[in-house]
């Protein structure tokens, strides 16, 4: 079972109370291997260091880049529960633990600035200071359920989704309003009729009042 806690690209998707939980259950009353894809809501994106620990759901198996290296560098990584790692090296051939590999595995520019990024989110207190900015940058969104071409908004942490009520072919307005907000300053992703905003765990609170602003503005005229 592959499943990302938060759904990232599909328009910030917020799993209901308990719904994990109950994955989790059943994932080991059938002996199913439970993987999270934590590419977006790992390293301090909703608030703490993966989705795993907000939520207190433990996969199995969990799928990690983009944040591992501040997104820099390409580099990815998979983490596994003792017992499956184990089960993969006792199996394997003596010299070999997992007959397999990838033209850039362990690259050092990559590596460096994975130990760099980590040095920083520690020192710099990065996963506390996005668990303490979220709540103003969730207010800061919610705030524009005013304007008329709103249809939705969900957020969880540092990201959240605005549904735009649908203009003409689907997508048609996502696609003028990131135009017309790149033209206002700020660059966001587009997916269809929704756009995800998602500021980095660096960011002030002025920043989040400047993007809610940029927000608020090109709304009313799209």
């Amino acid at each position: 079972m592959i499943l990302e806690p938060v759904a990232g690209s599909t328009g910030v998707l917020i799993p209901p109370t308990g719904y994990l939980e109950k994955i989790r259950a059943t994932c080991d009353r059938h002996g199913i291997l439970l993987i999270f894809d934590e590419v977006i809501t790992g390293f301090g994106r909703l608030g703490a260091a993966f989705a795993a620990d907000k939520f207190n759901v433990i996969p199995d198996m969990m799928t990690i880049a983009k944040g591992i290296t501040n997104a820099t560098v390409p580099m990815g990584a998979v983490c596994a529960r003792h017992e499956i790692y184990d089960t993969v090296v006792n199996n394997a051939p003596a010299g070999i633990e997992l007959f397999h590999g990838y033209t850039y595995s362990g690259h050092p520019a990559a590596c460096a600035a994975g130990i760099a990024t980590l040095d920083i989110y520690r020192n710099d207190g990065l996963f506390e200071r996005g668990r303490e900015l979220s709540p103003y940058f969730q207010d800061a969104i919610f705030a524009l359920s005013d304007l008329p071409a709103v249809a939705d908004l969900r957020g969880y942490g540092m990201m959240a989704g605005i549904d735009l009520v649908p203009q003409g072919a689907p997508g048609a307005r996502g696609h003028k309003f990131q135009k017309a907000l790149f033209d206002n300053g700020l660059h966001l992703k587009a997916t269809g009729d929704c756009v995800i905003v998602a500021p980095p765990l660096i960011a002030e609170k002025s920043h989040i009042d400047t993007i809610a602003e940029v927000l608020r503005r090109t709304l009313k005229t799209i």
